[in-house]
């Protein structure tokens, strides 16, 4: 997973009030997608947030947010060293994560004790990459797969990190999945879960962004995008155009207040949307393509 450092400098504070400015900055920069922080040698806050995820204008205007107003906060935006960022959360695992009353996500040391005989295991084995169903967002997707029809289904999974999605959507009775990542680790994590989840002859995994849809041959019924609002807003045209009339697009990764302008841009590529959940700050959509919601 590739990550942005941000060095936050903050100046004509008084010393009374440094430290609780440091704290206001971090929680601002939480909201704004912003995973963990250092503070440098010299005093600056240093940030780092997956560069997927970075939203400038977002940030700024949490940063608007601050209630010192005394002091100046700016900004350098920096391709952060290229590691394994989660390497001790990988090394202990999660707990099991439950899905409604359907599906267990577990990382395979760590197993399910409380889920039945039917429910849909899937088990992730993260290795720099997003997915694992602990985020708000990708289990909002999976209760959105779990009332969808998939079996003989084709599936689009857009940025598909661990693809804990695909897998979920293999595993639920869609009969193929292709998904893709700009990430070069996460296109191979999405292999080997594949493989350990026993759906790897059905599904493929793709090292690059959107640009890649038009070389795939035909169409998909259901397309997920858990990725930010900017991607999906550039992204749109490219993905209506892989879908199959009624087609399925499931979308989350953006916050609530971004709905209006993500089910805006939808309709005009005659998108309808047809469900809506929220968790926290976080939101997620189910459109319809080419749906008359009246009729």
């Amino acid at each position: 997973m590739k990550y942005y450092e941000v060095k936050f400098s903050i100046s004509g504070h008084h010393d009374g009030v440094a430290e609780d400015a440091k704290d206001v900055l971090m929680a601002l920069a939480g909201e704004a997608g912003f995973e963990s922080f250092n503070e440098s040698q010299n005093g600056d806050v240093l940030g780092y947030v997956q560069q997927a995820l970075f939203d400038a204008a977002r940030l700024d205007a949490q940063l608007e947010m601050m209630p010192f107003h005394d002091i100046t906060i700016s900004y350098e935006v920096t391709a952060a060293e290229d590691r394994d960022w989660n390497e001790q959360w990988e090394n202990e695992g999660f707990d099991p994560i439950m899905v409604g009353n359907k599906v267990v996500i577990h990382d395979g040391r760590h197993l399910p004790k409380s889920a039945g005989e039917d429910w849909c295991q899937i088990e992730i084995d993260a290795r720099q990459a997003f997915g694992t169903g602990n985020h708000e967002t990708t289990r909002m997707m999976i209760s959105h797969l779990l009332n969808c029809r998939l079996e003989g289904k084709r599936v689009l999974d857009c940025g598909t990190g661990t693809g804990i999605l695909s897998i979920a959507a293999l595993k639920l009775g869609a009969a193929e999945a292709v998904g893709y990542d700009i990430d070069e680790w996460s296109v191979d994590n999405a292999r080997h879960n594949a493989v350990i989840n026993g759906v790897d002859t059905r599904f493929t995994s793709l090292l690059g962004d959107s640009s890649v849809l038009p070389t795939l041959s035909g169409s998909f019924n259901v397309v997920l995008a858990n990725i930010n609002r900017n991607i999906i807003l550039a992204d749109l045209p490219r993905i209506v155009d892989k879908m199959s009339q009624h087609g399925l697009f499931i979308a989350s990764g953006f916050y609530r207040e971004d709905l209006e302008q993500i089910v805006e841009s939808a309709k005009k590529l005659n998108l309808t949307l047809v469900a809506e959940t929220a968790d926290d700050e976080w939101q997620s959509c189910l459109f319809m393509l080419d749906c008359n919601i009246e009729e």
